[in-house]
């Protein structure tokens, strides 16, 4: 589906000076809001830790590797949960979009101490057989013999969703699809001990979405009805 366009035969024209006057005006409330969104920022950082006691083992290209292993030798690790059933034939398409933007910023992140890893449930021959027709270079290990995907609140079991509301987002709500998207921050201190100290979901993921700020800057800006809409693999516009 392509992207619907907006009339723009109805949209106001004016002179410079007066455009200049009103770009001046929203300046002045964008950078409100970089400010603001610098402060949410620290408050995300400060936000108190969690020591992960439970070990996770998950299926790489060189073999198992725990949680701590997948550092990589780095004190920082952005797990992108990846949704990637078992059963389905491919992985998700909203989440590839996501991914399309890791492996360009992949040399920047691992030279300022952090590690970037996506984790799914579908086996390892799934998952890299998709990383190879997408093109992607990001490390994606499998979750499949893990707790991990339901620990973090992004897997949930059918039995569960069809007995009612389930704990996702960090509230009781109902849910329809078992594979759910989401973010988690990690870090790993000098004696090896692992701690989870951030997890975001549904409408945090657009914080990876670059094509999204580029949108944002656009005549017609997301141009979409509904979240994604428009969106494809990019192996199928």
């Amino acid at each position: 589906m392509e992207a619907t366009q907006s009339p723009v035969k109805t949209h106001e024209v004016v002179s410079e000076e007066a455009w200049i006057k009103a770009r001046q005006k929203l300046l002045e409330k964008e950078k409100e809001w970089t400010g603001a969104k610098d402060a949410l920022s620290r408050e995300r950082q400060a936000l108190p830790w969690v020591k992960v006691d439970k070990t996770y083992v998950f299926e790489g290209p060189h073999g198992l590797e725990t949680l701590a292993d997948l550092f990589d030798g780095r004190s920082q690790l952005i797990v992108y949960h990846f949704m990637y059933a078992p059963e389905w034939v491919e992985g998700c398409s909203g989440c590839s979009f996501i991914s399309d933007h890791i492996d360009g910023a992949l040399p920047h992140l691992e030279n300022h101490d952090v590690s970037v890893v996506a984790i799914s449930r579908a086996p390892l021959s799934k998952l890299e057989a998709f990383k190879n027709r997408m093109g992607w270079k990001f490390k994606w290990v499998s979750s499949h013999d893990s707790d991990f995907n339901y620990d973090y609140h992004v897997s949930y079991k059918r039995e569960d969703l069809d007995k009612g509301p389930v704990f996702h987002n960090f509230k009781m709500q109902k849910l329809t699809g078992e594979e759910q998207p989401g973010i988690s921050a990690f870090y790993k201190d000098e004696n090896g001990d692992v701690f989870h100290t951030y997890s975001t979901y549904e409408r945090g993921g657009d914080i990876l979405i670059g094509a999204y700020n580029y949108l944002d800057l656009a005549p017609l800006g997301r141009n979409e009805a509904t979240g994604m809409d428009w969106m494809r693999l990019h192996d199928q516009y």
